[in-house]
């Protein structure tokens, strides 16, 4: 692609508030029947569909380069944090100082695991998406974003867990394990939503971008 159509630019922009939110809020540990995760799995899943959608529709390098913009915006977000809770607090305010620094204070571990996590994660569920629409001929969507969202986020959640909360008394196990699951149901879940934008998408773009030989070019 030489250029960005509004559509392709209204999804990116999706996926990137997403991710930003979602690492600024997952610093909050919920526990729902007895299971523990971080509050960002209220949000982030949204991004591995959106990446979804981008790869299917735009291809990997269009979603590549989508990926690593997310990246460098979640670098900034982390710098501006990190200076607003450094910057001396005016006198009416400084007793909210402290709350400030104990829920904003301490992202910088969760903004270097998600980070890490989110490049890893989200580049091996658009690059196995993109090599299992080329096998699998474009067919059954459903395959390629279930399929794909098992192995990128076992390691997103994996190496985000494991970064995160090692040493601080987190079950490391039982999180991984209830994260992937919460991002994997919520994949599924989502799949008739990842059909109708995908597909909408390739219908008003007029393209459906193949990463190796489309269908009918396809030997055999």
């Amino acid at each position: 692609m030489t250029s960005f159509s509004w559509r392709f630019v209204t999804i990116a922009a999706f996926f990137v508030t997403t991710l930003v939110v979602s690492n600024i809020v997952a610093v909050k540990l919920a526990e729902v029947g007895g299971r523990v995760f971080d509050a960002g799995n209220i949000l982030f899943p949204l991004a591995y569909l959106l990446a979804d959608v981008l790869t299917e529709v735009y291809g990997f390098r269009a979603a590549r380069r989508v990926i690593l913009l997310g990246f460098a915006c979640n670098v900034l977000a982390v710098v501006a944090i990190q200076l607003a809770v450094r910057l001396p607090a005016a006198d009416f305010w400084a007793g909210n100082q402290e709350a400030y620094e104990a829920i904003l204070g301490t992202t910088w571990r969760i903004f270097v695991a998600s980070l890490v996590a989110y490049l890893v994660g989200e580049l091996t569920n658009s690059y196995v998406l993109s090599r299992m629409k080329v096998a699998t001929g474009g067919r059954f969507l459903w395959s390629r974003t279930i399929g794909s969202s098992l192995v990128g986020q076992a390691l997103d959640s994996a190496i985000f867990v494991t970064i995160a909360f090692a040493g601080t008394g987190t079950p490391l196990l039982d999180t991984i394990v209830t994260t992937w699951a919460i991002k994997v149901t919520w994949e599924v879940v989502a799949t008739p939503f990842t059909y109708l934008i995908a597909n909408g998408l390739k219908r008003a773009e007029g393209i459906d971008v193949f990463d190796g030989p489309r269908p009918a070019e396809a030997p055999g």
